[in-house]
């Protein structure tokens, strides 16, 4: 879709209302993961430089619509300062009189924070008037939250519409990321799905059999898809209520030319738990009483091969229980053979979602990922191939 970036906005003088994702954790009042903010800086600097006036808007937390003093982001100033490089003023509410006063009052390489969005009922309600009151502290309007966009509220998409929008630097890398891996990719495309439940995934699996030429299935839910095989898979984590689901997901990617790929072989244990007596075993061969906890070498050769083949390789969650040793191999092994394809310009990797970047994090592989998003929720709607509001009220 076409949506405008800061490079077609004139922000001379201008006041950019600026919605962006800076929930971080605090501890004892300070900021002790900054990745979050240190992702918004390129926007924010942009702006500077062209001579426009940053407004942060931002949410913290679930207050549910009241003002819960815990989840002021008055504490985030110094580190906002750290990383953005300019001196933050703040503003006690997002609309009202004192918050017009301080945009007004704002001056050039200055950047207003406004606290958090959400203290307002109508935020998370997309509420018209509150999009109204908040749009009267902007000339432009610019979303760097795509971790957000995916909600429809009054920061997001209400806004959007009532002044002149762009995307900012992470929502447009954001966008341009997740077009190369499904909307216009290069081909072959393999999808590596894995965690806990299929239940949890369907709309992900029933949209990418659609879009991607190879699936590889990992983690708890490949023990779903071999137990629809009638594979028993023993004391494993296994939706047998789900095989059902499984089958006609198959069917699907079968009709329309995906192949799907499953563990050949398995690392099995008896109990979970780190250093655990484990052994590897044929997928079709686990026994009755032991459970599976991670694709074997023979599966994780397998997969090597397929990301040989492939052009483009979009990756959410893990391919068995890579929290504990020894049942973090096929992941690690798996992520680290991307990651040096990647390096090399083989492959265009995109990944996202919280354990999938934890997962890539512990086998140093995240860095040379061609992009990692950190949105969570919106990368996983957007990978089902949903709309985002936020988004599509950029177009």
């Amino acid at each position: 879709m076409a949506w405008k970036t800061l490079d077609d906005m004139d922000l001379k003088d201008k006041r950019v209302l600026t919605r962006v994702d800076i929930n971080v954790p605090v501890e004892a009042g300070r900021v002790t993961d900054a990745t979050r903010i240190e992702r918004i800086a390129p926007t924010v600097r942009d702006i500077l430089a062209a001579g426009g006036k940053p407004v942060l808007l931002a949410h913290f937390g679930r207050p549910k619509g009241q003002r819960v003093d815990d989840m002021s982001l008055q504490p985030l100033i110094p580190a906002l300062e750290q990383h953005l490089g300019a001196p933050v003023v703040f503003a006690a509410d997002c609309i009202g009189p004192a918050a017009e006063a301080a945009a007004d009052a704002l001056q050039p390489g200055q950047v207003l924070l406004l606290e958090n969005t959400r203290f307002h009922a109508g935020e998370e309600k997309n509420a018209p008037e509150l999009a109204a009151a908040m749009a009267r502290l902007g000339d432009v309007y610019c979303n760097d939250a795509f971790s957000a966009a995916h909600r429809a509220h009054a920061s997001t998409e209400a806004l959007a519409h009532l002044l002149p929008s762009c995307a900012g630097r992470l929502m447009q890398a954001e966008l341009s990321a997740l077009e190369k891996a499904l909307g216009a990719p290069e081909r072959p495309v393999v999808a590596v799905v894995g965690g806990a439940k299929v239940s949890t995934k369907l709309e992900l699996l029933s949209n990418l059999v659609e879009k991607v030429d190879i699936l590889v299935i990992g983690g708890g839910m490949a023990n779903t898809f071999l137990a629809a095989q009638g594979i028993d898979v023993g004391k494993s984590l296994c939706e047998h209520d789900m095989t059902g689901t499984a089958k006609d997901i198959a069917e699907k990617a079968a009709r329309g030319g995906c192949e799907i790929l499953l563990p050949r072989d398995v690392v099995v244990a008896w109990e979970f738990k780190e250093g655990a007596d484990s052994k590897v075993v044929k997928a079709e061969d686990c026994p009755a009483d032991a459970m599976i906890l991670d694709a074997g070498p023979d599966s994780v050769a397998h997969i090597c091969q397929t990301f040989d083949r492939a052009k483009t390789l979009i990756w959410n969650g893990p391919l068995g229980a890579f929290e504990i040793a020894p049942f973090d191999a096929a992941t690690n092994a798996a992520a680290a053979y991307a990651a040096g394809l990647s390096r090399s310009g083989k492959l265009v990797s995109v990944a996202g979602g919280g354990d999938t970047v934890a997962a890539l994090n512990k086998a140093d592989a995240a860095e040379a990922f061609t992009y990692i998003s950190t949105a969570g929720g919106a990368f996983l709607e957007w990978m089902e191939g949903k709309t985002l509001p936020g988004v599509a009220a950029l177009g």
